[in-house]
């Protein structure tokens, strides 16, 4: 087996091992500059996987719960969403994802659908934390 570097004349067989899995999402673009890691495993000259990585965002937002009305804090919401919404793009990224604490996520999770975030829950998240070689 070797573990190598993604190279464009692998797409051709990554679609077909993508197709084969049969799941519900389109192949992303690997081309696409976010993808920061593209890793190819072969064996005997034929690609049997892939592992890509691909940048994204944490969202997290800091109000002061004390400080000004309810409508002053949704309308505070509102200009710092619009803000890091361009700037996120203007930096190419192309989604941003955000955990809600579970005390606030069904009222705060209605408040936030309102500017267009889903709760995607069709997939399960899991997380990995990284550390140092060693």
């Amino acid at each position: 087996m070797l573990v190598r570097e993604y190279q464009d004349s692998d797409l051709a067989q990554l679609r077909a091992i993508h197709a084969a899995q049969g799941f519900d999402y389109t192949l992303p673009d690997l081309s696409n500059p976010l993808f920061v890691t593209k890793k190819v495993l072969a064996r005997d000259g034929a690609i049997v996987g892939a592992a890509f990585l691909r940048l994204t965002a944490e969202a997290y937002l800091l109000l002061d719960p004390l400080a000004g009305t309810p409508r002053e804090r949704w309308q505070w919401l509102l200009a710092l969403h619009a803000a890091a919404e361009r700037d996120a793009w203007q930096r190419g990224l192309e989604d941003v994802h955000a955990w809600l604490p579970p005390p606030i996520a069904k009222k705060f999770g209605k408040r936030i659908a309102q500017l267009g975030w889903i709760c995607d829950d069709t997939w399960t998240p899991y997380c990995k934390k990284l550390h140092a070689p060693g």
